[in-house]
């Protein structure tokens, strides 16, 4: 009893100091229900708040906002809230007592609640997250490069040097959902080898993953787009998670993925029917706009036209009752179907026009494409719309957010250009990439030819916008120092512009970056040249050199692009054997992975039913053939050999050169739109038979996309025509666009003159009609 009766005191000052202990600040943060209960309890307890209290005001903030429909959520109202510039004041004085943990989850939480990146608060909080950037514990490194993209930072070096400590921890990373974050983030910057190690580190973390977690394989399918990758295995695994989980999936989810599928050029029709399936479902069921809206961008792309047809009518009955988001995302889903709805259109215009000043600079350049797309007449709502666009322009600062909004200007009418978008384009020039500049210049030829006074002289303006795009796209490639950078800036680069401007400079800087082509850029330098269409042969030399020794460190998908150049234009290296062998190799263990882009038969039937547009020289060489065999009914025009291969001309000669008529005279037939009508009666009918000894003649015109565009050199697709006609039988004549057109035959004497050394082999008078 007696030791009881000591043992009492203490057992009472410990428990009262567990009751002292106590965090009774923390506990009345917890126990608040509503945002304004939370701000007012951190007004009556500022002066006591740790870091762990901000942590976790903050937290909560965002936490209620988050369990609601976007609809529904306050988050101007949080702003406005007195208590709240306290609470981020107190988050911006204890940054440095931050743990790794805090300090980006409060980064994110304040960015999700809406406070401006330019704010003090997120640049300290973002200048200190990158001192400790090497430290941070994966969890908090994907968070942070998530906020980082969000903010379109995801070019910059910060972003580069997350990039490499992904690269480097790689196999440390046993959870998807960190993984696949972190890799969206990082997708514009990722080299071929890392992208592949990326792929196969997912594969292994995929089959891990829970069905409920819908945004994983989601995230893979955006990475593979993001790097332009199709990758069929992977593809295969997230079909099936999406799959599985189908039935739990809203429209919005489902249209996601379909749209992701789309522009991967992934068509599984297990998953497209089983949605569609799905989608109807819904359909019948749905109750509100918020569901129909995202059940209208679902499944009028997918669905049949008495489906279309229900989806438009309902359209039209809400379509008032839609807020600004749902009324972008129903004009996409028009465009994407073509719709010639023009009640639905004028509704959602309606709807559109009331709410541009909500709309964001990226999402007016999306309602401006799908109107353009659309061939939307409204001319108040373009004024509209490119009042604000103007507006938006003059005011930015961003050399992506300038280049976007003077594309889409430059699809609205307008008399002339602006001198305040001249002036705000002149001023970001010098910052643009090389895609950048080669946009604008687009537009610029766009302005030029709607401005009315185009007719009588280029306006000084455009002049100067030209000399200046050309200076800076030169500058730009006279400093770069990294091929790999210049590949990623050139790959989207095209157009007039581009070729006559820069295309020189280009090839230059490439050939000065010789020494740096390696496996990882062979196949996108490979692919630039064929896109050119331009024969470099010390460049290509150089790609097969590395391609050759270095065949295992390139992706095997990679080799296709590796060879394209060298096959379409019909250039051989010196190790040309070595190479193709190389390449085989590499290739053979996956071909049951690769997907094959056309049946031939599709192929053949494609080129049957395709009809192009004749030129007066075909026509001019039509009439002139007539001539020189001695009449019309010794040529046939636009035939269609056994399989499938369309050849200008056809005529026949005996074993002594001379022509053979046909039994039935052809003509050159042209539709009233400038087409030729292709003869396919000789495959129906049979062709004529030949006496002995003699031979039938394909006659083609070759003009100037059949050769490199730097020389006379012909394309490997050419060559291989004329060997495919030869084996059917023909003996094969081509005429090149650059001797047709020469000085040399400048009269109709000699043309015809140099139509009978081409088909007959030497000159002599021609037969008497």
């Amino acid at each position: 009893m007696f030791r009881l009766q000591c043992v009492r005191p203490c057992l009472r000052r410990l428990l009262h100091q567990g009751v002292g202990s106590r965090d009774q600040v923390l506990e009345g943060l917890q126990v608040c229900s509503t945002e304004d209960q939370l701000l007012d309890a951190v007004g009556r307890n500022k002066a006591k708040l740790t870091v762990e209290h901000v942590s976790c005001a903050v937290k909560m903030l965002w936490g209620f906002q988050k369990q609601r429909p976007d609809l529904l959520r306050t988050v101007h109202l949080v702003k406005s809230h007195p208590q709240f510039l306290t609470l981020r004041v107190l988050a911006e004085n204890k940054i440095t007592l931050m743990d790794d943990f805090t300090l980006v989850d409060i980064l994110y939480d304040f960015l999700r609640l809406e406070v401006e990146p330019q704010d003090s608060l997120v640049q300290h909080l973002v200048s200190e997250a990158w001192l400790r950037v090497d430290r941070l514990p994966m969890a908090s490194l994907s968070k942070f490069a998530v906020v980082l993209n969000d903010h379109q930072l995801q070019n910059s070096p910060l972003m580069g040097h997350i990039t490499n400590i992904l690269d480097q921890r790689l196999l440390s990373i046993d959870n998807s959902r960190i993984l696949t974050a972190l890799m969206i983030s990082v997708s514009p910057l990722v080299s071929p080898r890392l992208r592949d190690a990326l792929i196969s580190r997912t594969e292994h973390l995929l089959d891990a993953v829970e069905p409920q977690f819908f945004n994983t394989p989601r995230r893979v399918l955006q990475f593979l787009r993001n790097v332009k990758c199709t990758h069929r295995p992977l593809l295969e695994k997230c079909n099936n998670i999406f799959l599985r989980i189908l039935p739990r999936l809203d429209a919005d989810n489902i249209s996601i993925v379909l749209a992701l599928y789309q522009s991967l050029q992934f068509n599984n029709c297990d998953f497209r029917l089983a949605a569609k399936e799905r989608l109807t479902e819904l359909m019948d069921n749905c109750t509100d706009p918020v569901s129909f809206s995202k059940l209208f961008v679902a499944l009028a792309p997918i669905g049949s036209p008495e489906i279309r047809e229900r989806l438009e009518n309902t359209a039209l009955l809400v379509a008032d009752e839609f807020n600004a988001q749902q009324a972008l995302a129903v004009a996409e889903a028009l465009e994407e179907i073509q719709s010639r709805n023009l009640s639905l259109l004028n509704k959602i215009a309606s709807v559109i026009q009331k709410n541009l000043h909500v709309y964001r600079s990226g999402e007016l350049a999306r309602i401006t494409q799908a109107l353009f797309q659309l061939h939307y007449q409204n001319p108040a709502l373009f004024a509209t719309l490119r009042k604000v666009l103007v507006s938006l322009l003059q005011r930015s600062f961003y050399p992506y957010e300038v280049t976007m909004l003077t594309r889409v200007l430059s699809m609205l009418p307008s008399p002339r250009l602006d001198e305040g978008v001249v002036s705000r384009v002149s001023d970001v020039m010098a910052q643009c990439n090389l895609g950048e500049l080669n946009t604008i210049s687009v537009a610029v030829a766009k302005w030029i030819r709607n401005d009315p006074s185009y007719r009588h002289t280029t306006h000084s303006r455009y002049v100067r916008l030209l000399q200046q795009l050309s200076q800076c796209g030169r500058e730009r490639l006279q400093t770069a120092d990294r091929l790999d950078l210049l590949l990623e800036e050139l790959k989207y680069v095209s157009g007039e512009w581009f070729e006559e401007m820069l295309l020189e400079e280009t090839v230059a800087t490439l050939r000065r970056m010789t020494d740096q082509i390696n496996p990882s850029n062979v196949p996108d330098l490979a692919l630039f040249l064929t896109r050119i269409n331009h024969l470099y042969p010390p460049l290509m030399d150089r790609i097969a050199s590395v391609a050759t020794e270095h065949v295992e460190q390139i992706h095997f998908s990679a080799t296709y692009a590796t060879l394209l150049p060298f096959s379409v234009m019909n250039y051989e290296p010196v190790n040309a054997d070595e190479l193709y062998d190389a390449c085989i190799k590499r290739l053979t263990p996956h071909i049951l992975t690769l997907k094959y882009s056309y049946l031939f038969s599709v192929f053949l039937r494609k080129c049957v039913v395709g009809n192009g547009s004749v030129s007066p020289v075909q026509q001019q060489i039509h009439k002139m053939l007539g001539e020189v065999l001695g009449g019309i009914n010794f040529v046939q025009a636009a035939i269609v050999t056994p399989y499938f291969y369309i050849v200008d001309f056809e005529c026949k000669l005996d074993k002594h050169s001379q022509p053979l008529s046909y039994s039935e005279p052809s003509t050159l037939q042209i539709s009233d739109r400038g087409k030729v009508l292709w003869d396919s009666r000789s495959l129906e009918n049979g062709r004529d038979e030949l006496p002995a000894g003699a031979q039938r003649i394909a006659i083609d015109f070759l003009d100037s996309k059949f050769f490199c565009k730097n020389s006379h050199h012909m394309k490997g697709e050419t060559l291989m025509r004329k060997r495919h006609l030869e084996i059917l039988g023909y003996r094969v004549v081509q005429i090149p666009h650059f001797e047709w057109n020469s000085m040399e035959l400048s009269t109709p004497q000699a043309w015809k003159e140099y139509l009978r050394k081409k088909i007959m082999g030497q000159a002599h008078e021609a037969p008497a009609a």
